[in-house]
C-alpha cells in the first residue's frame, strides 16, 4: 500500500491519544495488586461495558468474520451469533452474583464455592491452564491476524510485526495496569469503529467503480446486494479444497441469507444447529463464557455495584452484537466481489507471504482502497483492535498467575509491591509464550475450533454451580479432564466425523462423566456451603435446605435475584439483540431488493416491544440491585 505521511501522522495521533492518558496510571495502578488487578473495584458501569466490548474487537476478529462470510455466506456468523444466549444469560443471571461474591478474579471464587484440597487444586491449576495455556493459545490467535495484515499491508515479516506490538502492548499492560487498559479501551472503541465503517464505505465505493464505473458508496451496496443475491457458495467435496462461488440453483448456500441451507445437513449443523442447541451452553470460549469468566467476569469484579455489573454487561452485549457485525459482514462481501478466490488476493499482493494467504485475508486486503487520510486511521484502529486484546489478555492471564497461583501457593507473604512488580514481570513472559504459539498457526477458524474443542461439554457445569450445591471441585477436575482427553480421543476414533459431530460426542461424554461425580463423588463441606449461601444468595431448589441452615429465608433469595424478571429480560434481551442485527441486515440489503423492506419492518416492530420489556425489566433489576447493596453496606456497617 502506498501510506503518505499524512498517514503516519494520523496513525501516531491515534495511538498516543489512546496510550498517553494511561501513563498517569500508574501509581494508582501500583498502589495494590486490587488496583491492578480489579481497579479498586470502582468502575462503572460504561466503562466496564465499553472495556468489554473493546476487548472482544480484536485484530484478529474482522478477519475471522470475512472468512466465515466468504465460506458459508453471512449464516456463518451463527457460529458466533448463537453466543448471544450465553451473553444474555450472564447479564440477567450471574452479573449480579458474581459482584455480589466479592472475588478478585473468578479462579479465587473456587475456594469461596467449594472446600478442600480439591479446590485448591482446581483453582491453582486453573490458573496456569488458562492463564498461561488457554490465554497465550487466545493472544496467539490475534498475533497470527496481526501478522496477516501487517505482511499484507506494510511487507512486514511475522517476526517484525511481534516485536514491534510486544514493545507496544507489553510496556503499557506492565506500567498501567487494569486502570490503564480500561482507559486505553475506552478511547480506542471509537477509533475502531470509525476505522470499520470506513473501511466497508470504500469497500462499496471500490465495488461501484468496478461494476458502474462510479465511485458511489449506495450505488455499490445496491450493486452488492443485486449481484450477490443471485450467488450461492458450493463446499468442494475434495479434501481441504477452497469452496467456489456459483450462480444459485438450491445446492449451495445463498451468500446473503441470514439463515443457513437446511439441506446442507452438514453445513447446517456446523454453522446453525450447533451452535443454537448445544454451544452455547455446553462450551466454555473467553469472552462468551456460559456463567461468565474470564476478563468478562473480571469487569463484573472491578465495577463498582452490583448495578454497574448487571449494566456494564448489557451494554457490552448489545454492542458487541448489533454495532460491530455489519461494517465487517459488508467488507467481507464487497471481498468477494474484489477478490473472488485467493488466487486474486495473492495476485494483488505479490510480495505478501504465500503461507499467511487465506480467507481471512480478504479483509486486510480491502484495506488497499482507503483514501489518504483514512489509510492512516486504518492503521491506528488495527493496532488499537490489537492492542485493547492484548493488554487485557495480559492483564487478565497475568492475574491468574500471580494472584491465584505465586501468591496462592509459592509466596504468601510478600508485599502489595511485590506481587504488583510480579504482575508486570509476568505480563512479558505471557507475550513471549503468545509470540512462539501464532508462528504454529495458520488461519483463525483453526484456532476458534481449537478453542472450542478443548472447551466441549464444561459449559453447563460452569452455570450448575450457582444453582446446586452438589457440583464440586471434583466435578470441575473431571469435567477439565475429560474435555481435553475427548478433544484428542474423539477425533482420533472418528476420524471422518466432521467437526460438529465430533463436538457433540465431546459434550455427551464430558457432561455424562461430570453429573456422575456430582452424585457419586465427594462433596463440598457443608460450612462452606453454608457461608456461600450467606454472602451470594444463590437461588434454586438446589440450595433449599442449605438457605435453611444458614438462616437464609426464600423471601430474601427472591427478592436478591428477581428470577422471573431476569428470565423477562433474558429472552426479551436476546430478541432485541437479534431483531435488531437482521433489521439492519435487511435495510442495507434493500437497497438491491426493495422486498426486503417489508421483513425489515417487521422486525423493527419486533425490537419496538422487545426492547420496551427489556427496559422495563432492568429498570426494575437496577433499582433491585441498588437497594440490595444499600442493605449489604448497612449489614458491614453494623459489624
Amino acid at each position: 500500500m502506498n501510506i503518505s505521511w499524512i498517514d503516519w501522522v494520523i496513525a501516531a495521533a491515534s495511538i498516543l491519544v489512546c496510550f498517553v492518558p494511561a501513563l498517569f496510571l500508574a501509581k494508582r495502578s501500583g498502589a495494590s495488586t486490587s488496583e491492578f488487578f480489579a481497579s479498586g473495584r470502582s468502575v462503572p458501569w460504561w466503562l466496564a461495558g465499553l472495556s468489554m466490548v473493546a476487548t472482544t474487537f480484536s485484530s484478529d476478529t474482522p478477519n475471522w468474520v470475512t472468512e466465515q462470510v466468504r465460506r458459508y455466506g453471512v449464516a456463518g456468523n451463527w457460529q458466533w451469533w448463537a453466543f448471544v444466549l450465553t451473553g444474555v444469560a450472564t447479564v440477567f443471571f450471574f452479573a449480579r452474583l458474581w459482584r455480589r461474591s466479592g472475588v478478585m478474579t473468578d479462579l479465587e471464587f473456587y475456594e469461596l464455592r467449594y472446600s478442600g484440597k480439591s479446590a485448591s487444586v482446581v483453582r491453582g491449576f486453573r490458573a496456569v491452564y488458562l492463564g498461561l495455556f488457554f490465554n497465550c493459545f487466545i493472544m496467539g490467535m490475534v498475533t497470527l491476524a496481526a501478522c496477516k495484515i501487517a505482511n499484507i499491508l506494510f511487507g512486514l515479516a511475522p517476526w517484525q510485526t511481534i516485536v514491534i506490538c510486544g514493545v507496544l502492548n507489553v510496556a503499557f499492560a506492565a506500567h498501567s495496569g487494569l486502570w490503564g487498559v480500561l482507559v486505553i479501551d475506552m478511547i480506542q472503541f471509537f477509533i475502531k469503529m470509525t476505522a470499520v465503517f470506513a473501511a466497508a464505505w470504500f469497500s462499496l465505493v471500490e465495488v461501484g467503480r468496478r461494476l458502474a464505473g462510479e465511485a458511489d458508496g449506495w450505488l455499490g451496496l445496491k450493486l452488492l446486494t443485486e449481484r450477490l443475491s443471485t450467488l450461492q457458495v458450493v463446499q468442494s467435496t475434495t479434501a481441504n479444497a477452497q469452496p467456489v462461488m456459483s450462480v444459485k440453483d438450491g445446492s449451495g448456500q445463498p451468500i446473503l441469507d441470514m439463515l443457513p441451507n437446511f439441506s446442507m445437513s452438514e453445513l447446517a449443523l456446523m454453522i446453525f444447529i450447533l451452535p443454537i442447541a448445544v454451544s452455547w451452553w455446553a462450551n466454555w470460549y473467553p469472552g462468551a463464557e456460559p456463567g461468565g469468566g474470564s476478563y468478562i467476569a473480571q469487569r463484573m469484579l472491578a465495577s463498582k455495584s452490583e448495578k454497574d455489573s448487571l449494566g456494564g454487561t448489557l451494554f457490552f452485549n448489545i454492542a458487541h452484537y448489533v454495532l460491530r457485525p455489519w461494517p465487517w459482514i459488508i467488507t467481507a462481501l464487497c471481498s468477494i466481489i474484489v477478490y473472488p478466490d485467493l488466487a486474486s488476493i495473492q495476485a494483488a499482493f505479490p510480495n505478501a507471504d504465500a503461507s499467511l494467504i487465506g480467507h481471512d485475508s480478504a479483509f486486510p486486503a480491502m484495506l488497499k482502497f482507503l483514501p489518504v487520510g483514512f489509510v492512516g486511521l486504518m492503521i491506528g484502529g488495527l493496532l488499537a483492535a490489537n492492542s485493547s486484546t492484548i493488554l487485557t489478555h495480559l492483564n487478565w492471564g497475568s492475574s491468574y498467575l500471580v494472584h491465584d497461583f505465586y501468591r496462592r501457593f509459592i509466596k504468601k507473604d510478600g508485599s502489595e509491591a511485590h506481587y504488583v512488580n510480579a504482575g508486570r514481570l509476568s505480563t512479558v513472559g505471557l507475550y513471549i509464550v503468545a509470540a512462539l504459539l501464532s508462528l504454529t498457526m495458520s488461519s483463525a477458524q483453526q484456532a476458534f475450533q481449537v478453542l472450542l474443542s478443548i472447551g466441549a461439554g464444561t459449559g453447563l457445569l460452569y452455570m450448575a454451580r450457582w444453582f446446586w450445591w452438589r457440583v464440586s471441585a471434583w466435578c470441575e477436575i473431571v469435567a477439565m479432564v475429560m474435555s481435553l482427553v475427548t478433544s484428542l480421543a474423539v477425533p482420533y476414533f472418528m476420524p471422518d466425523a466432521g467437526f460438529a459431530v465430533v463436538t457433540i460426542v465431546q459434550v455427551g461424554i464430558t457432561t455424562v462423566a461430570w453429573l456422575l461425580t456430582a452424585f457419586v463423588g465427594p462433596t463440598t463441606d457443608r460450612a462452606t456451603l453454608i457461608a456461600f449461601v450467606q454472602k451470594v444468595k444463590p437461588v434454586g431448589a438446589g440450595w433449599s435446605e442449605l438457605r435453611a441452615a444458614a438462616g437464609v429465608s426464600d423471601a430474601e433469595v427472591a427478592q436478591e435475584n428477581r428470577i422471573g424478571a431476569a428470565f423477562v429480560g433474558w429472552i426479551s434481551g436476546c430478541v432485541v439483540i437479534w431483531s435488531s442485527l437482521f433489521a439492519i441486515g435487511n435495510f442495507l440489503y434493500a437497497s438491491g431488493d426493495p422486498s426486503r423492506l417489508t421483513t425489515a419492518w417487521i422486525l423493527t416492530a419486533v425490537l419496538a416491544v422487545s426492547g420496551f420489556v427489556l427496559l422495563r425489566v432492568t429498570q426494575q433489576l437496577w433499582t433491585d440491585s441498588t437497594a440490595s447493596q444499600a442493605r449489604e453496606d448497612a449489614r458491614v456497617a453494623r459489624e
